[in-house]
């Protein structure tokens, strides 16, 4: 998954020397939505799949993806693998791009055997130089600096909240009207945020 520190540690990892960071996420859920606000290029890895887990799949994780790699395509799962990418591949032709100068590429390998690795890795330089080329990677990446900035605010923010003196006198009995009915959540909100931003 990732973490409030996931960005400091790219940062260390590009401090270091690495010139290519890997970030592993476990599934499809908010992480990806985060990570995909953290990388130069956004790759969704997936399994051969039959068309009800097809659907499974949420379509904004598809959205965020710049390429998608169909992974086990060897052996019993040969075919299966290229009904699937043919079918992302279809899906993807009916999205929205993420960037004007890349169309989301759906490419298929398999780690097994090793094959189709290279030209998933040639997907991925060809992604970075069209962004960098075109000024996109710079503009993407102040954005994604922009985000974090808002994230960290954010964060601090609801850290500072739920550590304040005058806040946790009231949290509780809020908490507990919020959940038996006798008062809305939006004016709960506001009477914490009253007292943390006006303490007596």
């Amino acid at each position: 998954g990732v973490a409030r520190r996931t960005r400091e540690a790219l940062l260390l990892c590009e401090a270091a020397g690495f010139e290519v960071v890997l970030v592993e996420t476990v599934g499809v859920g908010q992480s990806e939505v985060a990570v995909s606000g953290m990388v130069d290029t956004f790759c969704l890895l997936l399994a051969p799949a039959a068309g009800d887990e097809l659907q499974g799949v949420k379509r904004g994780i598809v959205e965020l993806a710049d390429l998608i790699v169909v992974n086990k395509a060897d052996g019993d799962l040969a075919a299966a693998a290229t009904r699937t990418a043919a079918d992302y591949a279809n899906a993807a032709h009916f999205l929205r791009p993420r960037h004007l100068e890349w169309t989301t590429q759906v490419l298929q390998c398999s780690a097994l055997h090793r094959s189709g690795i290279d030209a998933v890795w040639s997907a991925i330089v060809a992604h970075r130089d069209a962004l960098a080329g075109s000024g996109a990677l710079a503009a993407l990446r102040a954005d994604q600096a922009s985000q974090w900035m808002w994230s960290e605010i954010t964060d601090g923010l609801i850290e500072r909240l739920r550590t304040d003196a005058n806040v946790a006198a009231d949290l509780a009995g809020l908490d507990g009207a919020v959940r038996a009915g006798t008062m809305s959540a939006a004016a709960a909100a506001q009477h914490v945020l009253g007292r943390f931003l006006r303490p007596s």
